[in-house]
């Protein structure tokens, strides 16, 4: 589908949830960024349904007094007053760009906040101004920490975006999860089978094996409990589990917010930084250290059945470059969704 048709829809779907204009073109911009990127589970035929559902049951504020509450040179404290994340996030890494380019970093934490999307957006906002970004968000609790039976911790993604200068940035998006939750709704809704190490049982025994998600959630949740990095302890899910206990502090705790799996919190919270490379270092000589980096990451010799080494970033340069060219990929269920909801809406459909 041409990018142009359904970035227009999207901003039309969002018009009519009451959103600002300008809010509504920021957040279309948001969504069709992952999927250009081919990150469908945080593009328009995962996230805009959730996020119709959202304005339309009162969880998110289509007209949110979002403010400042604590501020210094180099941070600010946001309360979003339940605005969508898609929408606060890229005008909190804007005010942290700003301090950046003032005291050479800039970070900004954001709490009552709706869903984030793709985080490596807002880090990839950083790279314009010759700065590093650093995105992270605690978001409910989905994943079971090692030997826990239970979810306590959110996916907690973190991503990290550094320019370079002939090659595409480095682009860093990972939940600490082994897999985002977006995704399992993806596998659920498509009808397929999850690989084995992604989620648990329902007594909290990492499932090893091949798994229909619909039938390993537990009483009172709606869908399993995903496993930290590494699945199981013996290969690494401490360190999957400390990384999201990381982010928790970072972007939980640190916000005002409280963690997750607080009964009194509201919503997500998040944080963004940037980092002006200048005040560390030369910008050019950075650049080129990268570039010499990252060449030395792809030349790599391959290991047997694969033909080259990429680094992160890589894959979903080349993915926007196609997709801006030829179109972006929808399934069918998804165009039929559209077409439901912009007849429900009453929007003209061109899709």
């Amino acid at each position: 589908m041409p990018e142009k048709n359904i970035r227009e829809i999207t901003e039309r779907i969002f018009e009519s949830m009451g959103v600002p204009k300008d809010d509504c073109r920021l957040a279309a911009d948001v969504l069709l960024s992952a999927d250009l990127r081919g990150v469908e589970s945080h593009g328009v035929s995962n996230m805009l349904r959730k996020y119709i559902r959202d304005y339309k049951n009162g969880k998110i504020n289509p007209t949110p007094n979002w403010r400042i509450i604590r501020e210094s040179p180099a941070t600010a404290s946001i309360d979003a007053d339940a605005g969508l994340g898609i929408i606060i996030a890229p005008k909190a890494m804007d005010i942290a760009i700003e301090k950046a380019k003032k005291t050479g970093m800039g970070v900004v934490t954001i709490k009552n906040c709706g869903h984030m999307g793709m985080v490596s957006y807002y880090a990839r906002q950083a790279l314009a101004h010759d700065m590093i970004g650093l995105v992270m968000t605690s978001s409910p609790p989905e994943m079971a920490p090692t030997f826990g039976a239970e979810p306590r911790l959110g996916t907690n993604p973190i991503a990290l975006a550094a320019p370079a200068f002939s090659l595409a940035p480095f682009v860093y998006d990972a939940a600490t999860t082994v897999i985002s939750s977006n995704k399992i709704e993806l596998a659920r809704r498509l009808g397929v089978k999850l690989p084995g190490g992604w989620i648990a049982d329902t007594d909290g025994t990492p499932i090893m094996e091949e798994a229909d998600p619909a039938s390993f959630i537990p009483e009172g949740r709606t869908r399993p409990s995903l496993l930290p990095l590494g699945s199981t302890r013996e290969l690494g899910s401490h360190k999957g589990y400390g990384l999201a206990c990381v982010v928790e502090i970072l972007s939980g705790i640190l916000t005002g917010g409280g963690f997750s799996a607080m009964g009194s919190r509201i919503g997500y919270t998040h944080s963004v930084t940037a980092y002006k490379i200048e005040s560390f270092m030369d910008v050019a000589e950075f650049k080129q250290t990268m570039d010499e980096w990252l060449r030395m990451l792809k030349s790599t010799k391959p290991a047997p059945g694969h033909k080259r080494v990429i680094y992160p970033g890589q894959l979903e340069a080349e993915c926007e470059i196609k997709h801006r060219t030829e179109g972006i990929p929808l399934h069918r269920e998804v165009v039929e969704w559209f077409r439901t909801i912009c007849d429900e809406l009453s929007i003209q459909c061109s899709l």
